[in-house]
């Protein structure tokens, strides 16, 4: 296998983290990579130059038949009085609008790069990602709880949340005082530094998804370690060394995505 094809094995766990984040669930997410995966082993008029790179792998796969239509949308659920999620109209954020800002916030491509992906040409990508931007503005404030034991660096993180508008309504260091803080919080987002010591493969991670209703952001400096499609892992996932407006962006589009 040579070309586009060793690409996509490379880029996969990261296409999966494009594919859950646009979808804000790791069920939607894996489902349309693993089925454009399977068009594109179906094809082989697909196949591309050995010099393919890892924007011809995203492009081919906006290019592919997207199973959008069978996968439910971005808050397409309505919020109920028993959620606790804050009172707010969910964020309806254009399809493509959404595309462009994960495109070029959450997998860095230039707005070239994004333009090229979707088919576009480099102005109406540009008016896309202001569009977006816009709209996720829109988030209102919410509680969020800061899981991370190195102190300074919760505090940064915490520091982020609260000059994007938010409350944090506590920093733990650990799972367990985590989930009584969540407990008596009942946070409406929670930011988890995952450091993966001892051997931890995820684990924590997994406890902590099944612990809570809120959605989750996990920042980690190894990100391929929750981007297996195998077993419960977060929808969206961020990269250390991150730009506070990637976990800024994030945070917007995690809580437009889960229809607060």
């Amino acid at each position: 296998m040579t070309g586009l094809r060793d690409e996509v094995a490379a880029a996969l766990p990261y296409l999966r983290r494009y594919a859950r984040a646009l979808t804000g669930s790791q069920e939607h997410g894996d489902q349309w990579v693993r089925l454009c995966v399977e068009i594109l082993l179906q094809q082989p008029d697909l196949q591309k130059p050995a010099d393919s790179t890892r924007p011809d792998v995203f492009a081919v796969f906006h290019s592919l038949q997207q199973p959008f239509h069978s996968i439910e949308p971005c808050g397409a659920s309505e919020p109920t009085e028993t959620t606790g999620q804050p009172k707010a109209h969910p964020i309806d954020c254009p399809s493509r609008q959404r595309q462009v800002l994960l495109l070029t916030v959450l997998e860095a491509f230039t707005i070239d790069q994004a333009a090229d992906i979707l088919g576009i040409g480099v102005a109406e990508a540009v008016t896309d990602l202001k569009l977006a931007r816009d709209e996720l503005k829109g988030i209102t404030s919410v509680r969020v709880l800061v899981i991370e034991d190195e102190a300074v660096i919760a505090l940064d993180v915490a520091n982020i949340a609260r000059k994007a508008g938010h409350k944090v309504v506590g920093i733990a260091p650990a799972e367990q005082a985590a989930m009584a803080l969540a407990k008596r919080h009942d946070p409406h987002l929670i930011l988890a530094d995952i450091q993966f010591r001892n051997g931890d493969s995820g684990a924590t991670v997994r406890q902590i998804l099944k612990s809570v209703a809120a959605p989750v952001i996990v920042v980690t400096g190894f990100p391929e370690r929750l981007l297996t499609g195998n077993g419960l892992e977060p929808a969206f996932i961020i990269t250390k060394p991150f730009d506070p407006t990637v976990l800024k962006t994030a945070m917007a589009h995690a809580l437009s995505s889960a229809a607060v």
